[in-house]
């Protein structure tokens, strides 16, 4: 029956609560004692008789025996000899564990086997014997073995000492070095393997053997489970597990005694077969790790419980490894089993260890993934392990109503074509049957699935055929109903088709030292035809196939053998060939399409290249049809309470069952019919738990086994069970220690049991036993009524005898076994005078940061009486050094709250008494706690109700039913409740004070039983009660709570509202109004309301009156509640509330017709353009908006604007005159509003300061240039003001102007200009804007470079201006074309300008004239040139011009004479020219005359002047040639002279002549004044006389 029971079953107490009673228990034991005797001697029987056939594979066997997970193997005999293949001795071998046992048992075969055949007699005679009887005849045993055993001990004493005295008396004799009676022989072995080196050695004394690793010594502690050593009978070996590469190496092995040393070598090479790494090897270890004589503990916290997963999901399992001590560099061996087996890293698989955290992550789950896990840590000191199972349930269907995907695809007798492909059976085929399978194949290196089968085969077991030889394959299987088919099954493993014996030869071992794979084959024999085959058999037969296997022929001939299959139907002598086309090469074959029902025989023939040999013997007839049945229904089901989600399941097995899978468990809610699969992986015991229910739920469970022929029917339904934890007997009790001791009798104390059962414990019972000379005597009961309280005074001892004791506890389900003996205790009084330990430490409300620690005073009181307790703590793997206190003065109380733990950190406590004569002794220790707040964790919270009674509350969330709420004051569990009462529903639980006072302070807690410690407290001081009583008073006789006082506020046309909102008032609540003690009442004047919804009370009056000054009061009551808020409107309060409420009431009438929104204001544009603005509203189309300036109306204009509500008005270029006040007037026939702005005086400079800002911040940076004057400094504004303010600074100081420093305005530049600049006017120059803030200022520094450059510009500028200022030019011109009557007189007359005077030159068709009395030229004062002609003709005509000359320049100017016909005129030409060649008609003219196209006005050209160069510098010409114009001609009539004219006439017309041009003369050099027009300005004479 063990065996039937999973090893985590055994461990784990949470697993299998329902068969611990202590009957049961000794029933089991029996059984086993009697089954495992029998068993024990056939197995030792037959490993003795089989050891010398397996020869050298029983080292291997031992190494696999090593990996289990049970650390005791089996015992068998040890065989010394090792044989090869042919049964040859080849050497001996030494057992890995021989021996073990012994030392386990501590018994001799004789004793063990007296013991063992006790066990089975007594288990014969009476297999239900009473507990006592059994108890009694195995105390027996244990006297007979322990007293066979001394005799042992004290024979084998006695054969020492004579051996010691012989080889005294002998010494010389027996005294040689050592010596190698066998040496070690070197090994190649492959990867992975274990390898053995041994050698036997002589010498006296015994020598000493060490062995060496490339000459360092080998310490098995360094690498645990790396290394084996054992030595005896000197026969010494060193075995080496797992080999990999580093263990190549030469081994030396050295013995040594007083006489001498000798050594031996030996070499191991380690081989991989090629092609094959292994990434998971572990990486060889760095630097040496000290591990010698050193313990280590191992723990595993933190770690996954059940867990359930969905197909295609990835699931993590990790357990936090915390093994002590830590080791730099130590790494224990970590290994990951599912279902016993030990997994590997593979694609399904990953695997981590941290250092601290080993998880194992299954990356796609599968139903092969279900089983039980169990997480083992090797270390050199041992192993700790862990185990918990994980479910795995199906993936949804792609087709609604599919059945689940099969699971562990394998696949077995694999040949060159030919492979049998297995497979399980889903557990769900959700309501329908399944059909069949379907199988699938796919070539490796491809994702081309083929399916093998046409029709579902319901056997799960499928041949498959037509492989290709040499080629690698996986498979995978479906399974289909009526719906559809499933999801498709894990892949298989790659498997490559190929002959079982090329297989075999591949995995062989190679030759020592060589490392190759020999393969030898049979030379060919030419022309011989193969035997027979032998040993044809039906190994398989289904109605859908049949399997046939054989041996091949035995002799020669086998090169290319092949085979053909023939069949006959039974009863006739016809055979017929089944494979006719292609032969087989595997001896295995597979025939489909067989008669079902019918009988065949069958037969084998070989063929090769020389022909058809012999058919083999056929077969005996087989019918065709399923020889595996499927299996019956398993037998009555019993379920059995475990856990709050779980249940254990136990069946009768199904009968006569072949084949035999494993067993799909189903469970469902009474009365849902709903049934769901506990587990997706068929079970191979009759037992399993049942995990993911609900709890409380009542569940019905059934069974159906499964084997490769289908599932069977399922087994009766169970009885219902609940789903709830079971009840066991508690584990045993520990911590035994003595509080006291007198003469005859000691007080002992010991701590709870870890776990309770389930149950409360009822109580104790304690047993002693005398301890004589070491030896233990005969349990006896201390007590036969079980004692309540942890701790006993066991009586009727004896003096100065020593005492063992052990408890047991006790609950409803029974008595739990019994602790571990204590240690061994002397009763003699105690004298001591400090006190003894106190005990029953408890601690409860533990926290992240805080925990509560409970303790019982010392029973042994000492001298005097216990005055005070000390509190010790240190954390729990911290040294003894480490214990420290808690408080410095010891105190008196049985209790402390103890603080600033740190979160997560584990904890250990002691608690030490005090007397007068001193501190007593220590206490036991606490477990370790972690300070860590549990989730859900509550605390004990205070309230007081609304009839003011005060109560302390506590709620728990992981009540089960069995709790209970224990209240305790001081930590003393209340007993008179006459000042409490306590009321406990559902999970919660409520103390109420009854009349709480003085009395009731203090710390109160609560804890609840039947949980993992939850507990909380409250300490109750004298502040926090007086608060509570207030708070209570409060609820007695309440107030109305106030959100907010009594208020006023004034609304929209002016109306006053008192107001206040109360926190809460219910619907039955009233308000009273009192104005002056004088009730209100709702009216005209007093509007009241009461909004019950929000609490908001309030009353309007339309406006405020003298006589409305004084104190207004709401008073409310609701109930029982009451309240009242006054407010006092009194002196000048209350008028400026009435004059701000009469202010609002006239601007809500002003709103209701046309109205400002905004008033008028004005804003600068960045243009600085100002704008006038306000905001408008309520208007409509018969509204008019009038602007007013100085009380006169601004006509509409462009300036004025009205868009999206806003009125406006722009102001340009604002100067002083647009200073004023400004007005808006609106107005309809609704009324009307105003708005004023004032830009007078202040108002006014205020505008002027925003637009001078404007036209700073618009300025550009400072900058330099040259004029023929100076060196200018100027900036630009994008718009300059006259009444801008701007001063110039020379080094941070205002400038003095002077008619040297000038500044002035130009279009939009400012400008600083220096004339005449000299050194002393470098520096730093800046402009000031003055915008009545800051201002803003420009700089610049006109020093350096900058001053160089400048000056050096300014000095050529100067030199340019005076040339082009006193070169020579005609200031006044000439007429383009002069048109004159034959015989007349012309005179013309320009002005000449020059410094010096220059020369002037007269050219005729560009020839010079000089004068005569025909033609007169003149030039007086230096000024003014002539030109006359006394009496032109047709001689004169031509081309005239005027060159005048100095040292800076030359300048001409050109006039055409012409001449014409006609007859005299009685009129007098006269004209001139200004300085700009414009022709002026004299005043003597005929307006016919003026008419001519010569009297309009023209432009005289002037030729290009040539500069002459100054000294020294370059002067060019500034001036630019003006645009000739088109010439004009100017006709001039002459006037015919008359006949007969005498010289007083003639005299008298030349003086008339001369006084024009002497006017003109002075004329030009008269000043232009202001009021003269262009032509006046520019007035010129000309003359034409006769």
């Amino acid at each position: 029956m063990s065996g039937s029971i999973p090893f985590y079953q055994k461990h784990h107490r949470s697993y299998d609560r329902g068969y611990r009673s202590r009957e049961t228990q000794s029933k089991l034991s029996q059984y086993q004692a009697s089954s495992s005797s029998s068993s024990r001697y056939a197995a030792g029987s037959s490993s003795s008789a089989s050891s010398f056939s397996r020869g050298l594979k029983l080292s291997s066997q031992s190494g696999l025996e090593a990996s289990r997970l049970s650390p005791i193997p089996k015992r068998a005999k040890p065989s010394y000899l090792a044989v090869d293949k042919e049964n040859q001795i080849i050497g001996y071998v030494v057992p890995i564990f021989r021996g073990s046992h012994e030392f386990a048992s501590g018994l001799s075969d004789t004793e063990e086997g007296r013991v063992r055949d006790t066990a089975a007699y007594m288990a014969r005679r009476d297999l239900f014997t009473s507990g006592l009887e059994m108890e009694r005849s195995e105390l027996i045993s244990r006297r007979e073995a322990m007293r066979g055993t001394a005799e042992r001990i004290s024979l084998n004493k006695r054969i020492h000492e004579h051996e010691e005295h012989f080889k005294r008396m002998n010494e010389d004799s027996l005294m040689h070095p050592p010596e190698f009676v066998i040496k070690p022989r070197s090994h190649t072995v492959w990867e992975k393997q274990c390898v053995r080196l041994h050698c036997t050695v002589s010498g006296w004394p015994d020598p000493r053997v060490v062995w060496y690793k490339n000459n360092v010594a080998i310490d098995p502690l360094t690498s645990p489970g790396k290394y084996k050593l054992e030595s005896r009978y000197s026969v010494h070996s060193l075995e080496i597990n797992k080999c990999d590469f580093d263990d190549t190496a030469q081994y030396r092995v050295s013995a040594m005694n007083s006489n001498g040393e000798e050594s031996a070598f030996a070499s191991v090479v380690v081989k991989r077969f090629k092609g094959e790494i292994d990434e998971n090897l572990p990486a060889p270890r760095h630097g040496p790790v000290s591990e010698y004589g050193i313990n280590f503990k191992t723990h595993i916290v933190d770690s996954f419980g059940v867990s359930f997963g969905r197909e295609g999901e990835t699931m993590s399992l990790g357990c936090t490894v915390i093994i002590y001590p830590a080791l730099h560099r130590y790494q224990p061996e970590v290994q990951w089993y599912r279902d016993d087996v030990l997994l590997a890293p593979s694609k399904w698989n990953h695997m981590h260890w941290s250092g601290d955290r080993a998880t194992l992550t299954l990356t796609h789950l599968n139903k092969e993934d279900e089983g039980l896990y169990t997480l083992r840590v090797t270390t050199k000191s041992g192993y700790e392990t862990y185990s918990q199972y994980v479910f795995v349930r199906d993936a949804d269907a792609e087709v609604e109503g599919a059945p689940g995907a099969p699971l562990d695809v394998r696949c077995l007798e694999v040949n060159k074509d030919y492979i049998i492909v297995t497979w399980k059976q889903p557990a769900i085929d959700r309501g329908d049957h399944i059909l069949g399978y379907f199988v699938d194949r796919c070539e490796v290196g491809t994702n081309h699935w083929i399916q093998c089968n046409d029709t579902p085969v319901k056997f799960a077991r499928f041949p498959v055929t037509g492989l290709v030889e040499g080629r690698s394959y996986t498979f995978r299987v479906r399974a289909v109903n009526k719906n559809g088919m499933s999801r498709p099954s894990r892949v298989s493993e790659p498997v490559a088709a190929m002959d079982p014996a090329d297989r075999a030869r591949m995995r062989g071992t190679s030759a020592p030292w060589t490392g190759q794979i020999i393969v030898t084959e049979e030379e060919p024999a030419e022309s011989v035809v193969p035997g027979r085959p032998l040993e044809l058999q039906v190994t398989e037969a289904t109605k859908n196939y049949v399997v046939l296997s054989w041996k091949p022929p035995t002799g020669k001939g086998l090169e290319g053998v092949m085979y053909y299959v023939e069949k006959c139907v039974s009863g006739t002598d016809s055979w017929q060939r089944v494979n006719t086309e292609i032969p087989v090469k595997s001896p295995r074959f597979a025939l489909f399409d067989l008669a079902e029902g019918k009988s065949y025989s069958f037969r084998v023939r070989c063929c090769n290249s020389a022909g058809v040999g012999e058919p083999s013997d056929p077969t005996e007839a087989t019918t065709v049809g399923d020889k595996l049945d499927i299996p019956s229904a398993p037998g009555k089901v019993i379920p059995t309470r475990n856990t709050d989600t779980s249940v254990v399941v136990s069946w009768e097995a199904s009968r006569d069952a072949t084949e035999l899978v494993g067993y799909y468990i189903e469970s469902s809610i009474v009365d849902s019919n709903v049934w769901e699969p506990c587990n997706n992986k068929p079970v191979k015991g009759t037992r399993f738990i049942c995990h993911g229910l609900m709890t409380g739920e009542m569940y019905v469970f059934r069974v159906r086994a499964v084997n490769a022929a289908g599932l069977s029917q399922f087994s009766p339904e169970s009885e219902p069970v609940k789903v709830k934890a079971a009840i066991a007997s508690p584990t045993p009790p520990y911590g035994i220690t003595v509080l006291e001791c007198v003469r005859d009798s000691m007080v002992l104390a010991w701590k709870q049991p870890t776990f309770i059962g389930g149950a409360d414990i009822t109580g104790y019972f304690v047993d002693y036993r005398e301890v004589i000379d070491g030896v233990p005597g005969k349990w006896h009961e201390a007590n036969i009524r079980a004692v309540s309280e942890r701790a006993y005074r066991v009586c009727d001892l004896k003096e100065n005898k020593k005492y063992q004791f052990q408890v047991r506890a006790a609950n409803m389900a029974g008595v739990g076994i019994p602790s571990l003996p204590s240690d061994t205790f002397l009763c003699e009084e105690w004298t001591i005078a400090v006190p003894g330990p106190p005990y029953d430490l408890q601690i409860r409300e533990v926290r992240s940061d805080s925990l509560a620690l409970l303790w019982k005073p010392p029973v042994y009181q000492g001298r005097d009486p216990v005055n005070g307790f000390y509190i010790d703590i240190k954390e729990a793997d911290a040294p003894e050094e480490a214990w420290r206190g808690v408080n410095t003065k010891a105190t008196e109380k049985k209790y402390i709250k103890i603080k600033n733990l740190k979160e997560a950190e584990s904890y250990v406590f002691r608690v030490r008494a005090q007397n007068k004569a001193g501190v007593g002794k220590v206490s036991s220790v606490t477990e370790p706690v972690p300070a860590v707040t549990k989730p859900g964790t509550k605390e004990i919270v205070v309230d007081v109700d609304d009839d003011g009674v005060i109560s302390l509350n506590f709620e728990c969330s992981d009540l089960t039913p069995d709790s209970k709420f224990v209240w305790s004051k001081n930590y003393e569990e209340m007993s008179d409740l006459s000042r409490m009462t306590i009321e406990t529903k559902g999970n919660k639980s409520k103390a109420v004070f009854n009349a709480p006072g003085e009395e009731d302070i203090g710390v109160y807690s609560c804890i609840v039983t039947h949980t993992d410690g939850a507990s909380s407290s409250y300490t109750l001081s004298e502040e926090e009660l007086k608060r509570l009583l207030e708070i209570s008073h409060d609820h007695k006789f309440p107030i109305i709570p106030l959100k907010s006082e009594l208020a006023v506020e004034l609304q929209e046309k002016g109306k006053v509202r008192f107001w206040l909102q109360a926190e809460k008032i219910s619907a039955n609540g009233k308000v009273d109004y009192v104005f002056n003690d004088n009730s209100l009442s709702q009216g005209e004047k007093y509007k009241m309301n009461f909004d019950k919804n929000t609490g908001v009370i309030e009353m309007t009056m339309d406006s405020l009156t003298p006589a409305d000054e004084g104190t207004y009061t709401f008073q409310m009551q609701d109930g029982k509640a009451t309240n009242q808020s006054s407010l006092v409107l009194i002196g000048d309060v209350f008028k400026e509330l009435q004059k701000e409420s009469e202010f609002q009431r006239k601007e809500w009438f002003r709103k209701q017709g046309p109205h400002f929104i905004e008033y008028l204001g004005y804003e600068v544009t960045p243009e600085c353009c100002v704008v006038l603005k306000c905001k408008v509203g309520n208007m409509k189309k018969e509204t008019t908006a009038l602007w007013y300036k100085d009380g006169r109306e601004i006509k509409s204009d462009n300036n004025l604007g009205f868009t999206e509500g806003v009125l406006k008005l722009e102001i340009a270029q604002i100067s002083k005159k647009d200073s004023g006040v400004y007005e808006v007037v609106l107005k309809d026939d609704r009324g009307k509003d105003t708005s004023t702005l004032n830009l007078t005086d202040q108002g006014f400079k205020d505008l002027m300061n925003e637009v001078f800002s404007y036209i700073a911040n618009s300025s550009t940076p400072l900058k330099i240039t040259s004029t023929d004057e100076g060196i200018r400094l100027y900036t630009f504004v994008s718009y300059y003001n006259d009444l801008l303010q701007v001063t110039w600074h020379y080094k941070d100081s205002a400038i003095a102007f002077s008619d040297r420093i000038k500044s002035g305005v130009v279009g939009e530049q400012l400008w600083l200009q220096i004339k005449e600049p000299t050194e002393k006017d470098m520096g730093k120059y800046a402009i000031e804007f003055n915008d009545g803030k800051g201002g803003l200022r420009r700089t610049v520094e006109l020093s350096g470079q900058a001053f160089d450059d400048a000056f050096a510009e300014f000095q050529r500028l100067k030199a340019a201006a005076i040339a082009e200022r006193n070169r020579a030019r005609v200031a006044g011109g000439l007429p383009d074309v002069v048109t004159i009557q034959e015989g007349k007189a012309l005179n013309l007359t320009c002005n000449i300008s020059g410094d010096p005077v220059p020369e002037v030159t007269w050219l005729k068709n560009d020839r010079e004239i000089t004068s005569d009395d025909h033609c007169i030229l003149k030039f007086a004062s230096g000024k003014f040139a002539s030109f006359t002609v006394t009496g032109v003709n047709t001689s004169d005509s031509g081309k005239y011009s005027i060159l005048v000359k100095n040292k800076y320049g030359t300048e001409s100017a050109d006039f055409t004479l012409e001449i014409i016909e006609g007859t005299p005129d009685l009129g007098v030409t006269s004209y001139w020219t200004d300085e700009e060649g414009n022709v002026k008609f004299g005043p003597n003219t005929p307006k016919e005359r003026m008419k001519t196209p010569g009297s309009e006005t023209k432009t005289q050209k002037r030729k290009e002047s040539v500069t002459k160069p100054l000294p020294m510098e370059n002067i060019e010409d500034n001036k630019d040639a003006e645009q000739q114009e088109d010439i004009e001609k100017v006709p001039v009539d002459a006037v015919e002279e008359p006949e007969a004219t005498t010289p007083e006439q003639t005299g008298d017309a030349e003086e008339e002549v001369a006084e024009p041009l002497l006017l003109s003369a002075e004329q030009s050099e008269t000043p232009a004044q202001p009021g003269d027009t262009v032509e006046e300005r520019e007035a010129g004479a000309e003359t034409a006389s006769n």
